[in-house]
C-alpha cells in the first residue's frame, strides 16, 4: 500500500465533510473552488503552521507525535475509530497494533465454543476480515466458507463479490459500505500486507460498487449492530450481532448473530438452525 496516499485521501475526505460555518469559521470572502476545509484553516484549528500540516497531509511529515495526531483528529472531529486509524497510517501504532503477518491460526478451545453455541451462527474474523473459522449456523445464515477454497475464505470478499450476498442482505449496500470500511482500517495497520492488497485489487475488479465505497474513505470496526435478511430459507428476518476480541490472539474476533429474545426473528433463526445437521468445523 502507498501510505502517503492513503495519508492524503483520508485527510482530504475528512477535511471535505466539514462546513466552516458550523465551525464558527468567519467568512473570508473567497469562492470555495472544493467543499469542507481548507488546510490552512485545518492548521489554525489545530494549532500549527499550515507547511507543517500540508506536510502531514501529503504523506512527508516524517514520524508524527501522538500529540499531534490528537491535534488534528480535535480539529477534524475524528471519532476513536478514525483518529486510532490515523495514527496507523501516520506510522504511529495504537497499543493494539500488531506488526507481524505470520499466518493466524484458531486454537482448539474456540472450535469447541462453536461447537456447542448450536442456536447462535457465530464465525472468527482475523485480519482482512479473513474467516478463520465458522460454526454450521452461521454457515448456513451467509454461506459455506468451509467449501470454499482457502484465499476465499473471507467476509468482505463473500459480502461483496458473491451474487447471493446481494439477496440475502436486505440493505446490501450499507453492509458493503461498513465491510470496505473494516478493510480500511486494516490497510491503516498493516500497509506491507501483500494478500490485503490482493484482495482489494480483486474487489476492484470484481464488484462495480466498490471504488465509490472506497474512496469515501470510511472506518469502521464490526463492534455491533443489526442486520436485515432475506434468507432463500428462513425469509425475512433482523439479526443483531455482537463482536468480541479474542484476549491472547492478535487480531482475531468472534462474532456472532442472534434473534431478539421473543422476536419473530429467533423464531425464524430456530427454525434455520432446525434445518441444519451438520458439525461446526473449521472454516
Amino acid at each position: 500500500m502507498d501510505r502517503a496516499a492513503e495519508i492524503s485521501a483520508f485527510l482530504r475526505s475528512r477535511r471535505a465533510r466539514l462546513s466552516p460555518t458550523e465551525l464558527g469559521a468567519p467568512f473570508d470572502g473567497r469562492v470555495r473552488r472544493v467543499p469542507g476545509l481548507r488546510r490552512e484553516e485545518v492548521a489554525r484549528l489545530a494549532g500549527m503552521s499550515p507547511d507543517y500540516y500540508m506536510r502531514i497531509e501529503q504523506g512527508r511529515g516524517g514520524a508524527v507525535s501522538l500529540e499531534i495526531i490528537d491535534s488534528i483528529a480535535l480539529a477534524l472531529r475524528l471519532d476513536t475509530v478514525e483518529r486510532n486509524h490515523l495514527l496507523n497510517l501516520c506510522g504511529t501504532p495504537t497499543p493494539h497494533h500488531t506488526p507481524g503477518l505470520e499466518p493466524q491460526r484458531v486454537r482448539p478451545g474456540l472450535y469447541d465454543l462453536l461447537a456447542v453455541m448450536e442456536s447462535v451462527p457465530a464465525i472468527i474474523l482475523g485480519r482482512r476480515t479473513d474467516v478463520l473459522a465458522s460454526n454450521r449456523l452461521a454457515r448456513a445464515l451467509m454461506t459455506d466458507f468451509q467449501a470454499l477454497p482457502a484465499p476465499h475464505r473471507n467476509y468482505a470478499r463473500f459480502i461483496l463479490l458473491d451474487p447471493k450476498a446481494r439477496e440475502l442482505y436486505q440493505d446490501w449496500e450499507q453492509v458493503s459500505e461498513q465491510t470496505t470500511a473494516m478493510l480500511h482500517l486494516d490497510v491503516g495497520r498493516f500497509p506491507d500486507d501483500r494478500q490485503l492488497a490482493e484482495l482489494i485489487r480483486d474487489l476492484r475488479e470484481g464488484c462495480p460498487e466498490f471504488t465509490r465505497f472506497w474512496d469515501n474513505q470510511n472506518v469502521h470496526e464490526k463492534d455491533q449492530g443489526e442486520i436485515r435478511f432475506n434468507h432463500p430459507s428462513g425469509g425475512e428476518f433482523v439479526l443483531h450481532y455482537q463482536t468480541l476480541l479474542v484476549p491472547g490472539e492478535a487480531d482475531q474476533s468472534v462474532c456472532t448473530y442472534y434473534g431478539a429474545p421473543g422476536s419473530s426473528s429467533e423464531a425464524a433463526l430456530a427454525r434455520l438452525a432446525g434445518l441444519t445437521t451438520s458439525s461446526p468445523t473449521p472454516a
